[in-house]
């Protein structure tokens, strides 16, 4: 392994999850060469084979091939780091040290422990991790619905404007929001009211791409730039593209643990 400039591949099917882990990457690691892109598990196996990398980030629940099936293929050639949004695969897998992982969305506080500890790993081959990575698929197996189809998510947003129907793109909102008997939809140039409620959003949402914060807030997970403490000790949260931060009940705290 090359400490002096190792080398990383990304694989998750979201493009902005890629971007956004690409560039805390760089702020958190600029020495770190990414080498290699994927956006499912058979292309970072693919891509892998290539570019040898020293370590692959992989997502792990994506379309086809998963990180951990990815992983079952890589780990004896580089160091794995599994990225999730589900606290659920945050357990002793993880724990004992042989693998890492990023809860989406990626700090830069939980980076630079992730950096500390590749960075001792770096100098060894990798660790055998095959009882690990059976573990996590029989969990992820179990987690599941059995045989359950994923949902057909929501995908547009309908909006009365004046006599005009409006349609949003679930990817145009930074976040849902009750207000009174209307739920607020707000886009970085717009805001609509519709008459969903915010629990029938959270229902027909995909969970990988909004987070409920707050009994009365949904958020865009990749629209997420930071979150802080107040001086009243409560977290905090900024979205790119809004000027104002939106509170994270205690509730929901535990979304934004490794801060």
């Amino acid at each position: 392994m090359n400490q002096a400039a190792p080398t990383a591949l990304i694989a998750d099917d979201e493009a902005p999850m890629r971007d956004q882990l690409r560039m805390r990457l760089q702020e958190a690691w600029p020495e770190l060469r990414i080498v290699a892109e994927a956006a499912n598990g058979m292309e970072a196996v693919a891509m892998a084979g290539v570019q040898q990398p020293d370590i692959a980030f992989l997502d792990i629940r994506m379309p086809g091939m998963g990180g951990i099936d990815a992983a079952r293929q890589l780990y004896s050639h580089c160091h794995i780091v599994f990225v999730t949004a589900y606290d659920e695969y945050a357990v002793d897998a993880f724990e004992q040290g042989a693998i890492d992982y990023l809860l989406k969305p990626v700090t830069h506080e939980r980076l630079a422990t992730t950096r500390a500890r590749l960075g001792k790993r770096l100098a060894r081959a990798p660790q055998d991790i095959g009882a690990q990575l059976a573990h996590l698929a029989q969990l992820g197996g179990m987690l599941r619905d059995s045989g359950a189809p994923r949902p057909n998510y929501l995908r547009w947003i309908q909006a009365q404007v004046g006599s005009s129907l409006r349609m949003i793109s679930t990817r145009e909102v930074l976040f849902f929001q009750s207000e009174d008997k209307y739920t607020r939809v707000q886009t970085a140039t717009a805001e609509l009211l519709i008459r969903k409620t915010l629990k029938e959003l959270a229902d027909e949402l995909d969970p990988d791409e909004f987070w409920r914060i707050h009994r009365s807030t949904l958020v865009r997970v990749d629209a997420i730039s930071e979150v802080t403490r107040d001086l009243r000790g409560r977290q905090m949260l900024r979205l790119r593209g809004w000027p104002d931060e939106l509170e994270i009940s205690r509730n929901h705290s535990h979304l934004f643990q490794q801060m």
